[in-house]
């Protein structure tokens, strides 16, 4: 019976989560599908015809894509570090830094947008790839420091110690011990980093003048259009992006992963 129960509750949310889905596939099809109607009254391939039809469209993914693997690999650089450091040691100024991390979070980009952007030209790097990569640091690295931070305070700092007790150093404890622990911790950033620099609008708009087609920038004129079939296109487009880089890296972190064929991935 408590099997029984477990399985209806794991169909249950399966159903919950993926309904959506189903609708926005079924609404990409449908053709003048007005509010009421249980079904649409009839198909029709519009809504990816112009979807596939529009000639920016390689060139917005193509671009998303490349910003957004970048931007997860330096939230990697800048977060772990910081997040290892504020998990195992104590030092003077620490709530001051955490303060500090938390604000990209508190305080909307926007309102400091504008001051960096003319940091951005008189430095060359507005208008550019790299200047949208450095800005969706910004609203990233805050989430990348606290998802690494909770997974290295789960594990303790006493694994490294021993490590490095028998002979080990930090760098092969990281490898050997919490990378294959923080599994979960390293899904989480991805997905999340990658669906936040992919939604970026304003910021990659301000900062790429233009110059920098993302798939927000391309998706945002669509919004106003009464066509949902393509709304629902754009839409699907937007969640499969998340899910092709989330397997991308899960191979990615299969192949490093010492000890991939063990159970140790909690």
């Amino acid at each position: 019976m408590d099997d029984f129960m477990k399985r209806s509750w794991q169909y249950l949310w399966a159903l919950f989560f993926l309904t959506p889905v189903l609708l926005l596939l079924i609404n990409s099809f449908a053709y003048n599908w007005r509010w009421g109607e249980v079904l649409p009254p009839g198909l029709s391939l519009r809504g990816w015809s112009v979807l596939l039809g529009e000639p920016q469209l390689i060139r917005a993914v193509l671009t998303s894509f490349v910003i957004g693997i970048f931007v997860i690999l330096l939230n990697f650089v800048i977060a772990l570090p910081a997040a290892r450091k504020l998990a195992f040691h104590s030092f003077k100024g620490k709530a001051w830094l955490e303060t500090i991390l938390i604000l990209p979070i508190l305080i909307p980009s926007l309102a400091v947008v504008m001051g960096i952007h003319i940091a951005m030209i008189r430095i060359g790097l507005s208008d550019t790839i790299l200047g949208v990569i450095l800005i969706h640091l910004i609203p990233t690295v805050p989430y990348s420091i606290k998802i690494f931070r909770a997974g290295f305070e789960r594990l303790g700092g006493d694994l490294e110690n021993q490590v490095v007790t028998l002979g080990g150093n930090k760098a092969y404890a990281f490898y050997s011990v919490y990378l294959p622990q923080m599994i979960n911790s390293f899904r989480s950033a991805v997905f999340l980093i990658f669906v936040i620099s992919l939604s970026q609008f304003a910021l990659t708009a301000i900062i790429g003048g233009g110059n920098v087609l993302t798939l927000a920038l391309l998706y945002f004129p669509y919004l106003s259009s009464v066509d949902t079939s393509v709304i629902a296109s754009f839409s699907l487009l937007f969640a499969l992006l998340p899910i092709m880089v989330v397997i991308l890296f899960e191979s990615m972190l299969y192949l490093i992963n010492p000890y991939k064929n063990r159970s140790l991935r909690k």
